[in-house]
């Protein structure tokens, strides 16, 4: 591999963006030459720190410079004419999820990705945490793959106490809510492992106090249900109400001999009685997973023959699918079939791809 190290940026510096700027700056893949913030002293003082140009302004970092690469943390309510000008610039692209809004703008995203011959990434650290890597591997093993033995799948989320920024609650600004933006993460979990569901029929509600306030904020609480095939389903449910208690994520797949559980950074495989076989427990961190998939990120740019891109743009738009799916559900009452979205998409979505 070439001893290159990638121009790079970061736009939006809030704290995942600063976790993306520690990680970056400690893979030794990455040269970071300018950081960028709506906050003029945040963007000083990092830049300072990393010895690097700053802007307050997006439009700015992006025109006046030339970058091997583009890291995005900053929401796309504030960036999303930035990004595309970026894309047309040739910068290789890596996006904190969520991608986009809604699934049309991630399709946009990949479509001008493709046409500029350039990466478009999005960030799913998960993929490289030692317990969700430990989930997929028991997944897999076997002939058939227990995946495909597995009935039903069941997702429980709670943020937790958590600050959140206003436009986070702006359907216009957000897109969506806790679905969207807090169990992203979650679902790209259950689309990695098992197919895209057949259907998909959500409710979703927040803390409004009347029906009409309720129609113009993003959902806070939600239930979902999915329909993989006649054998296998699968229900999701999520809140980031305050008043919920603490953070919490489990998620547990049954099947027929075995099921799995992931929750507080460990993996539980139990027999049919509930006997426990095996117990993965690890000390991967967020910086650590960022680190590796940032590496990966870079890798595919610098060696792309021998370095697959982990997460592709085009990829995550089977996770665009569902949740669009689960947002029209929750607004006409019925089921939605994610295949019908995908196949709104300018190419065949959802398989992997350089982009």
């Amino acid at each position: 591999m070439s001893e290159y190290k990638l121009k790079t940026a970061v736009l939006g510096l809030n704290d995942p963006g600063q976790l993306l700027l520690t990680a970056a700056s400690r893979t030794g893949c990455f040269e970071i030459q300018a950081v960028a913030d709506k906050d003029t002293h945040l963007a000083e003082k990092l830049a300072e720190e990393y010895k690097c140009n700053f802007y307050d302004d997006y439009r700015q970092l992006i025109i006046q410079n030339q970058f091997d690469c583009l890291l995005v943390a900053a929401g796309l309510h504030s960036c999303d004419e930035h990004l595309r000008t970026a894309i047309k610039k040739k910068f290789n692209i890596l996006k904190l999820p969520p991608p986009a809004r809604n699934f049309e703008e991630a399709a946009e995203f990949v479509q001008l990705a493709e046409a500029e011959n350039i990466k478009f990434a999005v960030a799913n650290p998960a993929r490289f945490d030692q317990n969700f890597l430990a989930l997929h591997d028991s997944l897999q093993q076997g002939s058939p793959p227990a995946a495909s033995g597995a009935f039903l799948i069941t997702t429980f989320y709670n943020a937790g106490e958590q600050n959140y920024p206003a436009w986070y609650t702006d359907p216009e600004l957000a897109g969506g809510g806790v679905l969207l933006h807090n169990c992203y993460h979650l679902i790209d979990q259950i689309l990695w492992n098992f197919p895209t569901p057949q259907q998909v029929y959500s409710l979703n509600t927040n803390q409004a106090s009347d029906k009409k306030q309720r129609l113009y904020m993003t959902e806070d609480t939600a239930l979902i249900t999915m329909k993989f095939s006649d054998t296998l389903t699968g229900s999701f449910i999520a809140s980031r109400r305050m008043d919920c208690g603490p953070k919490q994520e489990i998620l547990k797949i049954y099947g027929r001999d075995k099921f799995l559980t992931i929750s507080d950074s460990q993996l539980i495989v139990s027999d049919a009685s509930g006997q426990i076989n095996k117990k993965f427990q690890t000390d991967d961190n967020a910086l650590n997973c960022t680190m590796k998939l940032l590496e990966n990120f870079a890798f595919s740019i610098l060696s792309p023959d021998t370095n697959k891109l982990c997460s592709t743009g085009k990829e995550n738009l089977k996770n665009m699918a569902v949740l669009e799916s689960a947002y029209l559900s929750a607004r006409t009452g019925f089921p939605e079939e994610p295949g019908r979205i995908l196949q709104m998409a300018p190419h065949q979505a959802g398989t992997p791809a350089n982009t």
